[in-house]
Parts: C-alpha cells; sequence; structure tokens
C-alpha cells in the first residue's frame, strides 16, 4: 500500500511539475495569443481643417496597408474637437473607457495637455500627439508620450527663401514698382500658436538675412482660414491697393483667401505675389495656375505613416523606433 502510494505521488508531482512548466514556457517562449486587431483612437482638434484632412487620409491609407500586410485588423475611432478643449478632454477619456490601445492627438491647446496626459497615464495608454506640440513640460512627464510633426522654423526658412532665391535672380518679380523695397501684407494663423508666431518670425527674418529690402504695410489674424483671410485681403486692397506687391501667409488656406480676394478685385492673376506653408493639394493647384507663388510641402506620407508607425510599436509593445520627436521632411515648391 505505501508502494502504491509512493508511485502516484510520484507520478502525480511529475504530471504537475511538467504542466507547470509548459504554462510558464508559453509566455516565456512568446506563445500567448496574439494581437490580432489594434483600436487606435484620433483626436483631431478640427476636421475641416485643410491640412488636418489630408493628413487625416493618409493616416487612414496607412492603416489600411498595414492590415493588407499584416492580416492584423485597425479600427481607428477618429474624434473632432472643433476647437474645443473642454471636449477634447472628455473625447480622450471616452477612448480610453473603451480600452484604445493608443491615442493619437492633435492637440486643441498645446497649453492644456496635462488633463489627457493624466487620464492616459493611469490607464497605462500612450499618446502620439502630432501637428500641434505640447509644451515641453508635459511631453517629459512620461516616457510613452511621443510627438510627429513639421518644424516650424524651417517651414518659415523654406518660405522666406522661396523669395530670397526670386529676389536675387530678378528683383522686379516682387519689386513690382521698382522702388527699390518689396512692400507686403501678413496673414498670421491662430493668436498665441507657436506654428504662428515662428513662421511669422522666421519668413521675415529670412528675407532681411537674405538682403531682400522689404516694409510691411499691415498684418492680421485669420486663424488659419482661408474665408478669415479673404475678408481680411479685401479690407487690404480697398486701403493700400496698388502698394501690396506681396502677401506671405502662414498657410497654404490663407494664401488661396487672398487669392480670391484679389480675383474678386479683378487684378491680374500673378501680379500681387503669394506664398504659403504646407503644400496642401489647392495649395498645389493654385501654384501650377500661376495664382500662388510659392509653397513649402511637408510629405503627408511619411509624415501619417510615421503617425501611425508609432502608434503601432507602442500598440503591440515593441520597440519605439523613432526619439521622442520625429520631424518630418519639408520641401520648397517653387519655380
Amino acid at each position: 500500500m505505501k508502494k502504491i502510494n509512493l508511485s502516484v505521488l510520484i507520478a502525480a508531482a511529475a504530471v504537475a511539475a511538467v504542466g507547470g512548466l509548459w504554462f510558464y514556457g508559453t509566455k516565456d517562449v512568446g506563445r500567448e495569443e496574439k494581437k490580432t486587431a489594434l483600436r487606435i483612437g484620433v483626436l483631431l482638434y478640427r476636421n475641416d481643417d485643410t491640412f488636418i484632412g489630408t493628413l487625416r487620409n493618409s493616416l487612414e491609407q496607412a492603416a489600411k496597408d498595414y492590415e493588407k500586410e499584416t492580416g492584423i485588423r485597425v479600427a481607428l475611432d477618429v474624434r473632432d474637437a472643433k476647437r474645443n478643449q473642454i471636449t477634447q478632454n472628455s473625447q480622450a477619456e471616452r477612448m480610453i473607457d473603451l480600452d484604445c490601445d493608443v491615442l493619437c492627438v492633435n492637440i486643441v491647446d498645446r497649453s492644456a495637455a496635462s488633463g489627457i496626459i493624466d487620464k492616459a497615464m493611469e490607464a497605462d495608454t500612450p499618446i502620439v500627439f502630432f501637428n500641434r506640440e505640447p509644451v515641453a513640460e508635459d511631453m517629459n512627464r512620461w516616457e510613452k508620450l511621443y510627438y510627429v510633426g513639421a518644424d516650424a522654423k524651417e517651414s518659415a526658412v523654406l518660405e522666406g527663401q522661396i523669395l530670397v532665391d526670386a529676389y536675387k535672380k530678378n528683383p522686379s518679380s516682387l519689386d513690382r514698382n521698382g522702388d527699390g523695397v518689396v512692400s507686403y501684407v501678413l496673414l498670421e494663423g491662430e493668436t498665441n500658436h507657436q506654428d504662428s508666431l515662428i513662421r511669422t518670425e522666421w519668413s521675415i527674418q529670412t528675407l532681411k538675412d537674405g538682403g531682400v529690402p522689404i516694409r510691411r504695410i499691415t498684418g492680421g489674424i485669420a486663424n488659419w482660414e482661408k474665408n478669415q483671410a479673404s475678408a481680411l485681403m479685401e479690407q487690404w486692397l480697398s486701403e493700400y491697393g496698388t502698394e501690396i506687391e506681396l502677401v506671405i501667409a502662414n498657410n497654404d488656406d490663407m494664401a488661396l483667401g487672398a487669392i480670391d480676394a484679389i480675383e474678386r478685385a479683378g487684378i491680374v492673376t500673378g501680379t500681387i505675389k503669394l506664398v504659403g506653408i504646407d503644400g496642401t493639394p489647392a495649395g498645389q493647384d493654385a501654384f501650377r495656375e500661376g495664382k500662388l507663388f510659392g509653397t513649402v510641402e511637408s510629405s503627408k506620407e511619411i509624415y501619417a505613416k510615421r503617425i501611425f508607425d508609432t502608434a503601432e510599436e507602442l500598440a503591440m509593445g515593441k520597440e519605439v523606433t523613432q526619439e521622442k520627436y520625429f520631424w518630418s521632411p519639408q520641401q520648397m515648391i517653387a519655380n
């Protein structure tokens, strides 16, 4: 009887040991259930922004390409905050409650990212911020925060360089009246937005550094919007008329708005030179038609692919291949 009991105990112990080794070994060698779907929350500051809309399309395409390559389903849950930070905070909380693997956030107010970050940290939900850069103090709070964008200073320098190159080649291309000074008006983005401030400063500084004699006539805030820029330009044309030789815009949409006002005034296309930033499809069409003198393009495919790749790496628990910040390459579009 003792021999039987001993044999039973030994056999049971052996089975238990093998079972335990199999159980823990499965986890150790990566035989756990593989992820077959990703859910990514995409929070936009404003869906009707032309550049953001183009970027969203490229992001959706990157997700489709990934599905085809891997067989892993990707659900992009896109929400529009309509410029309201409180709305965006609620959307972020909802996405976290729905167990999104990662958030991609185009923040409304760059100085107010802490609320979303707090919720994300509590739930261990990584964030890829894009296009509108949170302040450094917030970005440095957690290792699972990343940023993808286009460097605003580089954008502005390239915009200014388009004009410097044109002036050096032929001063009369900008100085239409031949008085030795290029008189310009400036269309700016949002008040106190870092990209607007930087683009304004460095586009003008590049002109000065490049030896272009300039005189500012006036400027105004058009909040990145075509209609607001059109209204401002219409007003300036009535006040300053032929004094205006150049329009410098912080983005393409505002440049296009100015073009609309110029056309309504019956001014011949190309008489007043206009430059923008973003290289949107509409902006590039205007350039090809000779209405826009030049713009600065940030590759939407590279930009969006980096957002998606970083989000996918975080969601899948992979090593993230980008640094804390990723700056999308840019190029001038000019003659």
